[in-house]
């Protein structure tokens, strides 16, 4: 490969990067070539998409970009996929991966970059597949506060009627 097809396979990452920045990192050594096609047959049919370049060039792309990526650095090491996540669904590579996993052993997840967040070393699967969408978060945090002005106006209206109870109970004594 020649300088230029290697500085072209650059640039073509870091705009990748750049439109998709949640990435998974996978090593795909020592699966079969049937092993390949059915988890890239996989990745196809979930929108995923599925590179295969060599570490040095990730690192190239990773440092044009610019960023703290130091912690996803040591990560590099032997045949490297990436697996790029929507902004708006960066758990589904881990569900997917982890449901694949299932019938394989591999690949393996080396490491994850969402949100400015690294994630290294198999054993991230379970966090990463539980992952909210921001979307998700918004309506946990508009509902928790939504909660406790429901309880007082809740709590206002029952205490009116009970307020109103005694002195109706009260007027009837006295009459």
């Amino acid at each position: 490969m020649t300088k230029q097809e290697k500085q072209q396979l650059v640039n073509e990452l870091v705009e990748r990067l750049k439109e998709t920045p949640n990435f998974y990192v996978l090593n795909a050594g020592g699966m079969t070539v049937a092993e390949v096609n059915k988890f890239r047959r996989k990745c196809f049919e979930s929108n995923f998409q599925l590179t295969t370049v060599k570490n040095t060039l990730i690192v190239k792309a990773l440092e044009e970009i610019g960023g703290d990526y130091s912690e996803l650095i040591p990560a590099l090491k032997q045949p490297s996929a990436l697996v790029f996540a929507e902004v708006d669904r960066p758990s589904d590579p881990a569900k997917m991966l982890k449901a694949f996993r299932k019938t394989a052993e591999k690949p393996v997840l080396k490491a994850a970059y969402i949100d400015q967040s690294v994630f290294v070393g198999d054993n991230q699967i379970d966090v990463l597949s539980t992952l909210k969408t921001k979307a998700d978060l918004i309506g946990e945090v508009v509902g928790l506060l939504q909660s406790p002005a429901k309880n007082v106006v809740s709590a206002l209206q029952s205490g009116g009627a009970k307020l109103a109870g005694i002195v109706k109970t009260l007027s009837e004594k006295e009459g």
